[in-house]
């Protein structure tokens, strides 16, 4: 399982010109998921994301996580490209 995450103020998924989901400040996480990951990696990978302190706080410092901002998470599966890239 990967992940990248990035910090944004705002996202969104289109398809065929059609926004299909946005988020405002938050995560954008595109995920790769392949057949040996277990339940326990799935939960890990949630709780560390969840916790991560990538937000600044009012001193300027990143010492808060989404939970801490109340941000939004947008999750972008690349379960395909990622399988893919994994045989190779």
């Amino acid at each position: 399982m990967r992940a990248v995450i990035q910090r944004v103020e705002r996202a969104s998924v289109r398809v065929q010109d059609a926004i299909v989901s946005q988020i405002d400040r938050g995560l954008l996480v595109f995920l790769g998921v392949e057949p040996a990951d277990s339940r326990d990696d799935i939960l890990w990978l949630a709780g560390k994301t969840a916790r991560l302190r990538i937000f600044s706080d009012e001193n300027g410092a990143m010492n808060l996580s989404v939970r801490d901002v109340f941000g939004d998470l947008l999750v972008v599966s690349q379960f395909y490209a990622f399988c893919e890239h994994a045989q190779r």
